[in-house]
């Protein structure tokens, strides 16, 4: 990996992002989508699980409802108005065909050209251990878009789509591209504090604030700006 990061490509309309929890969008991404949603693009948010086993204090039934909520309110924040909910168990994804078959699915549906995601390796860096629906997720979404474009994977499932140019999964230790957030670092923390409820359930509280433009200052020469959000671009 090198020190420097090339501009993520712009030059499409519709996005699709695929993420296992609420929340997932905002630790950095969130930012991103509000560039773009600006600059008049379209995009679709797709959760597989409600984070429904992420407030060890509530029961799933009540923090089902909570995150849906603010996972709402939260795309409202960056321009983003369409939403879906797959209802996967939160902690117990796995990378099988049944994922596979629901992710073609709404691929083929929304038609993206491009897919944002999060960090599906094993870790984020160093010993830092990432969540096993983070790993699956990603996993079964790379695997997704080719199933979407091919016409005799789950033809049952909608029409073949093979628009898709790239999917860019943010937060990853692998980093290859960058998008300038220095206009909509505001808003992508105004995003992350509508998930009051999870956040302030922490173990360890995190400051919106200074989480966000703190990555974003680290990564901002990067890309030779003031502030950036990083992404590693998978081609299909």
């Amino acid at each position: 990996m090198t020190d420097r990061l090339d501009p993520l490509p712009e030059d499409w309309e519709r996005g699709l992002a695929v993420v296992a929890h609420p929340d997932d969008m905002e630790y950095g991404a969130a930012s991103a989508v509000a560039r773009w949603t600006r600059q008049g693009k379209a995009m679709t948010y797709l959760l597989v699980t409600d984070g429904e086993a992420g407030v060890a204090s509530m029961s799933p039934g009540a923090v089902s409802r909570l995150r849906r909520e603010e996972q709402r309110a939260s795309c409202a924040v960056v321009g983003v108005h369409q939403i879906e909910f797959l209802g996967h168990p939160d902690g117990m994804v796995v990378a099988n065909l049944a994922l596979r078959a629901d992710l073609a699915e709404r691929i083929r549906r929304h038609r993206p050209e491009v897919i944002v995601s999060i960090n599906f390796r094993d870790s984020w860096g160093g010993t830092s251990w990432n969540h096993v629906d983070h790993r699956s997720v990603g996993v079964a979404l790379l695997d997704a878009v080719r199933d979407a474009a091919n016409p005799w994977v789950f033809p049952e499932r909608g029409d073949p789509w093979t628009g898709v140019r790239f999917v860019a999964f943010s937060g990853s230790p692998q980093p290859t591209h960058a998008v300038d957030i220095a206009e909509t670092i505001d808003v992508g923390i105004a995003s992350l504090e509508c998930h009051r409820v999870y956040l302030e359930n922490l173990e360890e509280p995190t400051d919106p604030d200074a989480f966000l433009r703190g990555n974003a200052a680290r990564t901002g020469p990067r890309l030779a700006v003031a502030l950036a959000t990083a992404f590693e671009m998978v081609t299909p």
